[in-house]
């Protein structure tokens, strides 16, 4: 069972800065991607941020520039950097990770698997 545990939320003034982290139970080698998400009250849920296991970056166009999302394979955690923040950029963010479950006769699925969220309030 995998568990994510977010944390590093908060509330702070526009143009300020956190650093979320999100600790895995295990490994995150296993992981082909993990992300970081965004629910804002009243809107779908969106990404912000992804890192593959090869370490390349993705980001949503709202946050380039920002937003810097790494990872400490050592320590099992992925890191979000947000700096510059805006009202806008509130809400609760959402550790994902992605793994391929791979069967014995050879087929596979991909797997999901997410933290419980840590809020995050920009005031303007």
């Amino acid at each position: 069972q995998v568990q994510l545990v977010e944390s590093g939320g908060g509330l702070v003034q526009a143009g300020g800065s956190l650093r979320l982290s999100c600790v895995a139970s295990g490994s995150i080698f296993r992981f082909n991607a993990m992300g970081w998400y965004r629910q804002a009250p009243g809107k779908q849920r969106e990404l912000v941020a992804l890192i593959t296991s090869g370490g390349s970056t993705n980001y949503a166009d709202s946050v380039k520039g920002r937003f810097t999302i790494s990872r400490d394979n050592a320590k099992n955690t992925v890191y979000l950097q947000a700096n510059s923040l805006k009202p806008e950029d509130t809400g609760v963010y959402l550790c994902n990770a992605e793994e391929t479950i791979t069967y014995p006769s050879g087929s596979y699925r991909p797997a999901h698997y997410w933290g419980q969220g840590t809020q995050v309030t920009v005031s303007s």
